[in-house]
């Protein structure tokens, strides 16, 4: 059982939180921010990709049903990442590990790119998704810690948006790698290729940004945490020209090494229940909607408006861009109007949303672009909801946790809906039938309502918060309410 080994207060949080923004903070942005950007390319790839590897000529000659099932492989992998090297995040840091899995990300779509069977594409696409789901309970504790509590909402569905980026770039990408400049066996194995580069640029940038102070303090390296903080400070103050105050406000912290799994699962479910419930009907609801429908548009738009295999992608550059311009457009408004009210009218307006969608599809009416219109609508707001879940589970538990409490709820989250929407939704659309897969989007509708009502009744006010205010860290208290 872990023991307190030493005491100490710290002002740490409240120096981080009253920065002003800066070259470090933008260098934080483009070291952590860009995993997003790889999970948008790998996704979206697929989906793009999708109707040539279901082509004779492809190399794999997968089924339509067989490209849910690579969908939910990835999925089931990204969990398993997500929990393993969560806990790891946690225990050993937010560094060694956002590095680790970025390596493992990086192998994984190399081994994509040379599938030669069914069995191998699913096994490659596992690991892909282990480094991601890694990459998520990483990358997301170390932002939250490194970025200031004014601007933490924002940042956050900004990165997370990003993810959008990657699947508009990445779906660009496809329209000329699966056009006749290469053959049909070879062009979509470039494209898994294109994220290998991106993630070793990527893991040189990542090298220069600092551990978590946050994390250092509370696993008894506060020396090493003052160094980090006092150098960001130097910056800042070199780059505004003023110089800062150290603010009065301070944490007592009883330092630990390790941190039992039994009490982080106890925070959780003892101390916060309410708030585990609201992550859960948050995730769910959005793995539901966005993997489900994501890792099927490519076979929707072939299958049942009959577009072309190389002219996929560019409808699926649309729909990425509405994704990207809800939490670009919308961010700033979850500081200001507020987390629950914003977070409410994500979830819930994007499942209104789905109806004239799920008509649109039904009869038919206005071709693939209606239908491609009517989704990118959608998924306008449902994006910004989709980060929001990240930045929620973020905040909302204590420090020690803050990494396994990202990999749990997106863990069973994705698992309950990130898993059952692409198989629901292969099935369906395997049925050829669109009364069928109309239902589906219904069903997806009602899981993202869902969370909406869970943010209404749930939500916690985070806006403009420090962390540490809005769950005490485990070291600092002997326990808390749940709000």
């Amino acid at each position: 059982m872990a023991e307190a080994s030493t005491t100490i207060r710290t002002n740490i949080p409240a120096r981080l939180d009253r920065l002003a923004w800066s070259k470090f903070h933008r260098r934080v942005l483009i070291g952590l921010g860009t995993v997003w950007i790889l999970d948008g390319l790998e996704v979206t790839m697929v989906g793009s990709v999708a109707s040539r590897l279901t082509e004779s000529g492809s190399g794999l000659g997968l089924q339509a049903g067989q490209i849910g099932i690579a969908a939910a492989v990835y999925i089931v992998g990204a969990c398993v990442g997500a929990l393993v090297f969560g806990q790891l995040t946690d225990r050993f840091g937010r560094k060694k590990l956002f590095l680790i899995t970025l390596g493992l990300y990086i192998v994984a779509t190399v081994a994509t790119a040379f599938s030669f069977a069914p069995w191998y594409f699913y096994l490659a696409r596992f690991f892909t998704g282990a480094g991601i789901g890694g990459e998520y309970s990483a990358i997301n504790s170390a932002i939250d810690e490194l970025i200031p509590a004014r601007l933490r909402g924002r940042i956050d569905l900004i990165i997370n948006g990003t993810y959008w980026l990657g699947a508009a770039v990445g779906s660009a990408l496809v329209v000329f790698l699966l056009s006749s400049v290469f053959p049909s066996d070879i062009g979509w194995r470039f494209a898994f290729g294109i994220g290998a580069v991106l993630g070793l640029v990527i893991l040189v940038v990542r090298r220069h940004v600092p551990e978590s102070p946050r994390w250092l303090f509370i696993h008894g390296r506060d020396e090493e945490a003052e160094r980090i903080v006092a150098g960001i400070e130097r910056e800042v103050a070199e780059e505004t020209g003023q110089e800062l105050d150290d603010p009065e406000e301070t944490i007592e912290i009883r330092q630990r090494q390790r941190i039992p799994f039994r009490e982080i699962a106890r925070t959780a479910f003892k101390r916060y229940p309410r708030r585990a419930v609201l992550g859960l009907a948050l995730f769910v609801g959005q793995a539901f909607i966005y993997n489900g429908i994501t890792f099927n548009l490519g076979t929707l738009l072939s299958g049942f408006f009959g577009t072309a295999s190389g002219t996929v992608p560019i409808f699926l550059v649309i729909y990425a861009v509405g994704n990207l311009l809800g939490p670009l457009l919308l961010g700033r408004l979850f500081d200001t109007v507020g987390r629950k009210p914003m977070i409410t009218i994500a979830y819930l307006g994007s499942a209104v949303l789905t109806l004239p969608l799920t008509w649109i599809f039904y009869r038919q009416w206005g071709g693939e672009a209606a239908f491609i219109v009517a989704v990118s609508l959608t998924f306008f707001l449902a994006s910004s909801g989709a980060s929001a879940a990240y930045l929620t589970v973020s905040e909302i538990f204590p420090m020690e946790t803050r990494a396994l409490a990202i990999a749990f709820f997106y863990a069973v989250g994705t698992g309950l809906g990130g898993i059952v929407g692409p198989l629901m939704f292969g099935s369906l659309i395997g049925s050829g039938h669109r009364g069928p897969v109309a239902i589906g989007f219904l069903v997806a509708a009602g899981v993202m309502a869902l969370g909406g009502v869970a943010e209404l009744i749930f939500g916690v006010k985070a806006e403009n918060e420090s962390l540490e205010d809005i769950a005490e860290p485990l070291s600092a208290t002997d326990g808390a309410s749940d709000s």
